[in-house]
């Protein structure tokens, strides 16, 4: 590899000699049926190794790959390219009257790499980025082309994947009508005597904001749908400017506050498509829990605030339905997402991370795929109840291992 490339946040530099870009299917399965090891690199917004294929394999590219987003508005499904990331994808499908029922905070990440690390956004009745998707299309590691789709026994384990199974090279997603989104603030919500139940469903997409250095919350974001009731919010007060999720951020790029009504992809995400972010200056852990135990959890990382806040920049609590996907951080159970964005201090951060492991232990928590977390593999995998239904899917796909680097193999074990 003649040059350094890290991710997004740049704590990990990627081992592979080689980064290849290929520019057509015919060209990408050929490199994959030629190589020994294979992992794919989306936006790179992942905080750990999961897409390092180590110093003997080939690093992938999508970018240069045509970027199809085929909108098919009879059936509201949409074709896309798996380098397309979300912001180029809601364009493009609102402009044809449909929409996504959620987005992430960030609409720059990729769509494959989002929907194969359990991405999601926020709400009690929205699942994970991946509970949309209806068809995968994969180049195995023989190079051939597959195509699961619902209906597949296999399919529930194809789509949250962890690149395990193939090179992602398109996904189809269900669609809905277009609808508008109004955002709404309100700052300093209470921990003592919190309804989290109610204030977790009091608009369609709702996140909490603390940053741990006292009890309760800076700010609430209520994402509504203009088609559903305005809420009343009587936790908090309205916020009188506009806000960013970091305190003492400007807002500047976040997405428009104060009621305005817009279209849904201005106003779900936390932050606008026209911000490109530069390489972030921290890292980020995310935990999913069972959502009945979010109050019993937040009070456990409320006693070992002193220890959380001196490295933190924020802490975002979102909610997530339960969604069918083996390896979903959310399956079989609606969650509530504890996701927190560190300093860019790793060796400061990691003994707090395993501080909040121990504070949430009891409650069962699945750690988000793409993020850091130090959990023993073994209690991972002792949390997806379908993990070795997963690695035999893994196995009958890609016997050789040509997908499964060292976070993949630590995740399926045996």
């Amino acid at each position: 590899m003649t040059d350094t490339v890290t991710n997004w946040a740049g704590n990990i530099t990627y081992s592979a000699k080689e980064l290849h870009r290929p520019h057509s299917l015919d060209a990408l399965a050929a490199l994959v049926a030629a190589s020994g090891k294979v992992r794919v690199l989306g936006s790179g917004h992942s905080f750990n190794t999961i897409a390092d294929p180590g110093d003997d394999g080939v690093l992938l590219s999508l970018t240069a790959l045509p970027a199809a987003v085929d909108v098919d508005t009879a059936a509201r499904t949409v074709r896309v390219a798996g380098g397309v990331r979300y912001a180029e994808l809601a364009r493009r499908v609102h402009e044809r009257g449909l929409a996504l029922p959620n987005m992430a905070s960030l609409p720059h990440i990729s769509v494959a790499g989002s929907v194969a690390t359990g991405t999601h956004g926020s709400g009690v009745t929205n699942g994970s980025l991946a509970s949309v998707v209806r068809e995968v299309e994969l180049i195995t590691a023989d190079g051939s082309p597959l195509t699961i789709g619902r209906g597949d026994g296999r399919f529930d384990g194809a789509v949250t994947s962890l690149g395990a199974l193939g090179v992602v090279t398109a996904l189809t997603l269900d669609l809905e009508p277009a609808y508008e989104v109004a955002q709404h603030v309100f700052t300093e919500v209470p921990l003592a005597g919190l309804d989290f139940g109610a204030v977790a469903a009091s608009a369609y997409s709702v996140s909490l904001f603390t940053d741990w250095a006292e009890p309760g919350f800076r700010h609430v974001w209520l994402k509504r749908r203009t088609d559903q009731p305005l809420p009343g919010f009587p936790w908090g007060t309205p916020a009188t400017r506009a806000m960013h999720p970091v305190p003492g951020m400007p807002a500047v790029n976040c997405t428009e506050q104060f009621g305005v009504p817009g279209p849904w992809h201005e106003r779900l995400p936390h932050f606008r498509a026209e911000f490109t972010p530069s390489s972030g200056a921290e890292l980020q852990s995310e935990y999913l829990l069972p959502r009945e135990h979010a109050l019993a959890a937040l009070h456990a990382l409320d006693a070992v605030r002193g220890t959380v806040a001196p490295v933190l920049q924020i802490c975002e609590v979102r909610t997530v339905a339960a969604d069918a996907q083996w390896l979903s951080p959310a399956y079989g159970r609606d969650s509530v997402a504890l996701h927190f964005t560190w300093v860019a201090d790793t060796a400061a951060v990691l003994p707090v991370v395993r501080r909040v492991e121990e504070a949430l232990d009891p409650f069962d928590p699945r750690p988000h795929w793409g993020k850091v977390f130090t959990m023993d593999p073994a209690v991972v995998r002792a949390r997806f109840p379908r993990l070795a239904d997963f690695r035999a899917l893994a196995d009958e796909l890609d016997p050789a291992g040509t997908f499964r680097n060292a976070f993949v193999g630590e995740v399926l074990g045996g």
